[in-house]
């Protein structure tokens, strides 16, 4: 068998940013997009999986992350206008319907989407959603949001690493910081990472839980549990689940790394998925 090739990387210019983007495979159409302070790198972890089994799948780079350009405004990050990115990013495949989704950040914008576009959406992919619905008025959290901005704009990836404080067992903590500081360091403007660290939890994605009850489309929810990734709680997962009407809901054993780590597992996942939900074999 011959070598899987490489991505094609392409740009697509969305609302005044130029958005990093790359694509592999032939067949449906599947888009991801990644959390806050990662990049296209980190949503299937690199897996060619999703290619093997048959789909075209295409990532990018958030505004501000990778190596896309950081927003016109210090304050254009939110949902909304990562919404309007992967429109734009949609329309430059020439794609009129696709499963799409992301991990956290990008599982949020993912909803955005499919509840304001449902036509455009043939199945949700939504990797350890944390937003709950409301908004953020914890002044708590918000401060540590601010924190880790302040550290990453004033003393780069060291900087964010010293207010940053994972609450997670011990056996996962040498993981998780070695893993965010790799991700920190492939970002080209990490100013504009940390100003979307400022916006982006103050953002609503939409209003309420309530709203999925709208949402037919197939969806699977990748949850995490808490021990392990206690900042996408598992009950909020969990929740999203019950209130889609076509939700598949699945997680990792308890005391393993989390699903959404591991980029082949969880590529295997969304295939198996996406074909039950086309009626596939």
């Amino acid at each position: 068998m011959g070598e899987t090739p490489a991505p094609e990387q392409f740009e697509v210019e969305a609302n005044g940013v130029t958005i990093a983007c790359e694509t592999l495979g032939e067949g449906p159409d599947v888009v991801l997009t990644h959390g806050l302070t990662a990049t296209r790198r980190y949503t299937v972890m690199g897996s060619k999986a999703l290619p093997r089994a048959g789909y075209r799948l295409t990532t990018f780079d958030a505004r501000g992350h990778g190596d896309s350009s950081p927003a016109p405004e210090r304050s254009a990050y939110e949902y909304r206008d990562m919404v309007e990115d992967l429109r734009t990013v949609l329309d430059h495949l020439g794609v009129e319907q696709a499963a799409i989704g992301g991990a956290s950040m990008g599982a949020h914008t993912a909803m955005a989407f499919a509840l304001a576009w449902p036509e455009r959406v043939s199945g949700l992919i939504q990797i350890t959603p944390a937003y709950d619905g409301k908004p953020r008025e914890d002044s708590d959290d918000l401060t540590a949001w601010d924190r880790l901005a302040d550290g990453l704009e004033q003393g780069g990836v060291d900087g964010f690493l010293d207010a940053y404080d994972p609450k997670v067992g011990e056996d996962f903590r040498e993981t998780v910081l070695t893993v965010t500081r790799q991700r920190l360091e492939r970002h080209k403007h990490p100013g504009a990472v940390a100003d979307a660290l400022r916006v982006v939890p103050r953002s609503l994605a939409f209003e309420g839980l309530e709203e999925l009850e709208h949402v037919e489309i197939p969806t699977l929810v990748v949850a995490s549990r808490d021990e392990a990734d206690p900042g996408h709680p598992f009950a909020v997962g969990k929740a999203y689940a019950e209130r889609l009407p076509n939700a598949r809901l699945v997680t990792e054993d308890e005391g393993k790394s989390p699903l959404a780590w591991q980029g082949a597992r969880l590529s295997k996942e969304i295939a198996g998925f996406l074909s039950d939900a086309a009626g596939q074999p």
